[in-house]
């Protein structure tokens, strides 16, 4: 995701604007939104309180598209190198957009709602990143428009509950969300407010994401923080709680130059969409990926843990004992659950291996990581 905002562009504000602000939340510019980095408590508390209890964050900036049509899933087959064909009704998938040359335009998430549901979130529902957006829907009505009706939902806000006591608190709103499992989704009514909820997130602990009305949004976020377990979080914690389970940022981790066999993201392209499997190929970039997944790529998204306590961030250079440079942090910080500097970068493949050691410059020092599995921070996704 991008968070670039130019500076005469005016920011956007979500539904829960207003209320970031009577909380005391700290807002800074992000993907064209005035969004909330933290609140009064802090980033540490805040992360914290998602690992012990639940944490809502508010991710009304996320773009939200329904897909309509009996051609829906075999149109989207043909942008992403995922199987969406055989998606079953109530499931969650995570899919890639990618281009000619095999790179990544965009990762988002893909749901098939029941048919009673289809006449409000469609055959097909889809929340992709807020700096990519506006080029998603103007990508999948070039491409697909012919095929299926693309009907961006800007009106609707989108909330996500998450930790080990999400569940709990949500149950209290709508029993049925406690059957859901991770990757699962469908159509509940919370404090009066149809909502279309998966369980899932981006924190690697159990949870929630909820999709409401822009009206509706502001009353049950505060029916939500009225629960004694919970307590709102920001932009700051929901970055360190995906980077200690190893999930990517886009505009980050991953982007236009990196593709999914380079950014280990294999696991996410079914064997019917791979060489050799029924319905192999036929989306951007396939040649070049078919070529990956059958005899590697040169260099893998790795995880990296420092000896050191000083964080290694974003932007910082790798290199070998002997200086030779090997690669850039993509992404990195101060595990506050972890307790170490953990980063993603991509490194040869011949270094790749858990253990390797590389180094960091940082401030003129060289301070040595080593390549660690992901995720950091053991996921607690509820798979029931």
């Amino acid at each position: 995701m991008s968070d670039a905002s130019t500076a005469s562009a005016p920011l956007l504000t979500t539904p829960l604007n207003a209320l970031h602000l009577e909380l005391g939340a700290r807002m800074v510019p992000f993907a064209g939104y005035a969004m909330p980095v933290q609140y009064p408590a802090g980033l540490m508390a805040e992360h914290r309180h998602c690992r012990e209890a639940a944490a809502l964050f508010d991710v009304s900036h996320m773009g939200q598209v329904r897909l309509v049509g009996a051609d829906a899933a075999a149109a989207l087959e043909t942008l992403v190198p995922v199987d969406v064909v055989s998606l079953p009704v109530g499931k969650q998938r995570y899919g890639l957009f990618t281009n000619e040359q095999g790179g990544l335009l965009d990762d988002l998430m893909i749901t098939r709602p029941a048919p009673e549901a289809s006449t409000r979130f469609g055959d097909l529902f889809l929340v992709v990143n807020a700096g990519c957006k506006d080029a998603d829907i103007a990508h999948l009505q070039a491409n697909i428009g012919a095929r299926c009706r693309v009907e961006p939902l800007p009106e609707r806000a989108l909330l996500a509950l998450q930790g080990p006591q999400a569940a709990a608190v949500l149950a209290r709103f709508a029993p049925g969300v406690a059957q859901l499992t991770f990757m699962t989704g469908g159509v509940f009514t919370l404090n009066g407010a149809e909502c279309f909820i998966t369980r899932s997130g981006y924190t690697g602990e159990d949870g929630y994401e909820i999709s409401v009305h822009e009206t509706q949004a502001e009353a049950l976020a505060r029916a939500l923080l009225a629960e004694a377990e919970v307590k709102p979080a920001g932009l700051g914690a929901r970055d360190t709680l995906r980077l200690e389970a190893g999930l990517c940022l886009y505009g980050h981790d991953i982007n236009t130059a990196t593709t999914p066999v380079e950014a280990a993201l294999t696991w996410a392209i079914q064997k019917v969409r791979r060489p050799g499997g029924e319905r192999a190929g036929g989306y951007p970039g396939a040649e070049v990926l078919g070529a990956q997944l059958t005899e590697g790529a040169a260099r893998k998204r790795v995880g990296l843990m420092g000896v050191e306590r000083a964080p290694v961030r974003e932007g910082t250079r790798l290199v070998s004992a002997e200086g030779v440079e090997l690669g850039i942090v993509t992404s990195g910080t101060l595990g506050p659950s972890v307790g170490k500097p953990i980063a993603m970068a991509y490194l040869p493949v011949a270094l790749a291996a858990v253990g390797t050691e590389v180094f960091a410059e940082v401030r003129g020092k060289r301070l040595p990581m080593h390549v660690a599995a992901m995720p950091f921070q053991p996921t607690r996704y509820y798979r029931g």
